[in-house]
């Protein structure tokens, strides 16, 4: 017996929810990590300890929105060339389970729902927001133009650091600053790793990353660029009077970076996607760090 038209318009609407699921990448939340560290270390540091609860939720859930809608529009932007690399070649737009009109309208409606919830915020902090879309949408393209599409990305990902300090003090002071760059060299860092799984089929189709730009020295290049996060985040915790929680929270990150140098030591690719993971725990230990030391030691 053949199933009724109810049956299978909820059967393909299942289906294309999951195809959907799969294009945001829900099933992979470490991109959402990666960018919820450091507006939870803003957030912190702006609070002076634990933030308001909405305005926490606030960022919480943009975070999980804008991370999923970049993933939309960059699949849309690479769906020419996902098919031809080993690692994306099965994503939805490659294999044609979801179109390219459908990718630009998930963009646009979690864009939206972000958006209202940062409506909730004040002037400056909505203001601010246009610019973290303006950037979650121009990032995929620049893989195309420049060598160093993963700047763009550390600025997109770290573009929640000022806004959590506007919707906070309603300014951006210099620690914010500081805290952003630390931000954005991470995600040189860790999407350097990214870049390193798939340079050979990147050399292929002509798509620009650190991993090709840096060559025989990324190794070399990656630990250099560690060491000054590591000392721009030593700089955050002395502008915010941090003492040692915080300091130990570094020095596991610090660990943990060694570890990934050991991952990467041979450039497999599996390796690199590995020690590329283990930044969540990086961002996990800072983290921690920080909430430990506002328990003890709360701002004046």
């Amino acid at each position: 017996m053949s199933a009724t038209p109810h049956t299978a318009d909820a059967v393909d609407w299942r289906t294309r929810l999951r195809h959907y699921w799969v294009l945001v990448r829900a099933d992979r939340p470490i991109g959402i990590y990666l960018l919820l560290w450091p507006a939870m270390w803003a957030l912190w540091v702006a609070a002076g300890g634990i933030p308001p609860w909405w305005i926490l939720l606030v960022f919480v859930s943009g975070t999980a929105l804008m991370r999923s809608a970049g993933c939309a529009i960059n699949d849309f932007a690479d769906r020419d060339f996902d098919g031809l690399v080993e690692r994306t070649a099965q994503r939805p737009l490659a294999t044609g389970a979801v179109s390219p009109r459908e990718a630009l309208a998930v963009f646009a409606v979690l864009s939206l729902i972000a958006f209202a919830l940062v409506l909730t915020l004040n002037s400056k902090t909505i203001a601010h927001s246009f610019v973290a879309v303006g950037l979650a949408a121009l990032y995929p393209f620049t893989k195309r133009v420049t060598n160093m599409p993963q700047l763009v990305l550390g600025t997109a990902f770290g573009w929640a650091v000022p806004m959590a300090f506007t919707a906070l003090q309603n300014q951006i002071p210099p620690v914010a600053w500081v805290m952003f760059s630390a931000t954005v060299i991470w995600a040189l860092i860790y999407d350097t790793m990214y870049a390193m799984v798939d340079r050979d089929d990147d050399l292929k189709i002509g798509v620009k990353s650190t991993a090709i730009l840096f060559g025989r020295f990324d190794r070399l290049i990656i630990g250099v660029l560690q060491i000054v996060m590591l000392a721009l985040l030593w700089q955050v915790g002395s502008m915010a009077e941090r003492g040692l929680p915080y300091s130990i929270g570094l020095g596991a990150a610090a660990a943990l970076f060694l570890y990934q140098q050991w991952l990467i030591r041979e450039r497999a690719r599996a390796a690199c996607f590995k020690a590329f993971l283990n930044n969540h725990y990086v961002g996990l230990l800072v983290f921690a760090g920080l909430l430990v030391d506002y328990l003890l030691n709360p701002a004046l």
